[in-house]
């Protein structure tokens, strides 16, 4: 995964070396070529009519669905929880108090409470399968949708075309892969990371490749490139890859390094009252920014709304420390969520882009339905509700119900592979196309015979 630090430019992580992005990056971390996109599109894999883009928004560490989006006001005390239901825009849709703002764009988003799996009730595997329809297992990891799209239509000129904001995902308990990454893709799919604060008085992007780089690729200088790295390029240079190096060299170099890139990161662009609006946070900032990004050919943005669940406030409200009291659902993460969400949806509807953009949003996993002894809720995928906007979705409508307690689904049962393929769908890619994985060995992108929630675009 490609990293953009607001301190150092870009710096490497997951083993990727100089070597690795000569070899990889370079080649093709431009994405796909035309002639290939071209043959997707003959294949009937890509959609001609829609070239739609997405935010997603994960929410880690799991929101609590009876305190948040699918509220239970006549169940007892110790299940319907500290907060009460109020009215949105759309007769007969309740959501909880903590998201006054959003409750006046019900019109906007569709909501599923009725999201369910049986594997285990662990956030790293709730992230993969949430994300890539799939578990990691036996040593494959399943692309993100980003990814894939990366692959499938390439980027829009300078824009890279998946980001990840503000940072990648931590260590929240697992030693397992998140489902953020391009996976047996390959790492020139990877997405890039910006992993740093944008809501930070000091939050700057400069060039987004390092100074010993951006005086090095110079036309008269490829030769000194070459030789600052290892002996293995000079081999890698008599390859049959060596002409794809040369021709799509500069291309990464561009997207890399082009003031369009750099300006999409820019929040400071925007009026203060603007900014204000989203929240001078990192979550309300980044949703800012993935607005700024898709306007300026992001395909893909994927906005973390938290690193960790160990000793930061999130949705993960066990109670009690290293984790987050329920209280903060009101105090700071429910007005977070609100401020940044809602005016992300208010200015994609404004500017007309909210058509052409799928926002989605989920967590892992939802929370018991009993209020633990610290007084907070404990991991629970048995149900929980997310929720989709724009990129064909009608608004305004409830997708599957829980039963009394908001323990299980009692109607339209959903999946993770089904909200991965009602992404796919909104994206216009088929989900029965099959990627190229290990050992060549064919894979469809979500498992054979699910489909996508298609309540949602009818």
């Amino acid at each position: 995964m490609l990293r953009f630090d607001a301190e150092k430019s870009v710096r490497f992580c997951d083993g990727v070396s100089r070597r690795d992005f000569l070899h990889a990056g370079s080649a093709s971390l431009a994405g796909l070529s035309l002639p290939a996109y071209a043959d997707l599109k003959a294949q009937g894999a890509v959609r001609k009519d829609r070239d739609v883009n997405c935010i997603m928004i994960f929410m880690l560490g799991g929101p609590s669905q009876l305190d948040t989006w699918d509220m239970k006001p006549d169940a007892p005390a110790e299940i319907r929880g500290p907060y009460k239901p109020i009215e949105t825009n759309v007769s007969g849709i309740r959501i909880s108090e903590i998201f006054p703002r959003m409750a006046r764009h019900a019109d906007k988003y569709a909501l599923v409470r009725s999201v369910y799996h049986t594997a285990a009730a662990v956030h790293d595997t709730g992230h993969q399968m949430m994300q890539t329809g799939r578990l990691f297992q036996g040593g494959i990891e399943h692309p993100h949708p980003g990814c894939v799209l990366a692959r499938m239509k390439g980027p829009r000129g300078a824009a890279p075309p998946h980001v990840v904001l503000p940072t990648p995902m931590g260590p929240t308990g697992g030693n397992l892969p998140h489902g953020q990454s391009a996976g047996y893709l390959g790492k020139q799919f990877d997405p890039l990371t910006l992993n740093a604060d944008p809501s930070r008085p000091d939050f700057k992007v400069a060039d987004l490749l390092p100074p010993d780089y951006i005086s090095r690729i110079r036309a008269d200088r490829r030769q000194s490139l070459r030789d600052a790295v290892d002996s293995g390029v000079k081999e890698f240079e008599s390859s049959a890859n060596a002409k794809l190096l040369d021709s799509n060299f500069q291309q990464a170099y561009t997207l890399m390094s082009s003031p369009e890139a750099r300006e999409s990161f820019n929040v400071s662009a925007e009026p203060e009252a603007v900014r204000k609006k989203y929240g001078m946070n990192k979550f309300g900032q980044s949703c800012l920014m993935a607005r700024r990004m898709v306007e300026r050919g992001v395909r893909f943005v994927t906005i973390n709304m938290f690193e960790t669940v160990f000793n930061e406030i999130t949705w993960d409200i066990h109670g009690s420390r290293p984790f987050t009291p329920i209280q903060a659902y009101r105090d700071i993460v429910g007005p977070w969520f609100d401020n940044g969400y809602s005016s992300l949806l208010e200015e994609l509807s404004q500017r007309g882009m909210l058509e052409n953009t799928l926002v989605v949003c989920m967590g892992e996993f939802g929370r018991t339905p009993k209020v633990n002894p610290a007084g907070g809720r404990d991991h629970w995928p048995q149900c929980w509700s997310i929720f989709f906007a724009g990129g064909g979705v009608r608004g305004g409508q409830v997708v599957g119900a829980s039963d009394e307690i908001g323990g299980y689904p009692k109607d339209r049962p959903v999946t993770p592979p089904e909200v991965a393929a009602s992404v796919y769908r909104s994206l216009g890619i088929s989900i029965h196309h099959e990627l190229s994985g290990p050992q060549g060995r064919p894979i469809m992108l979500v498992d054979n015979g699910v489909q996508p929630i298609n309540e949602l675009f009818s």
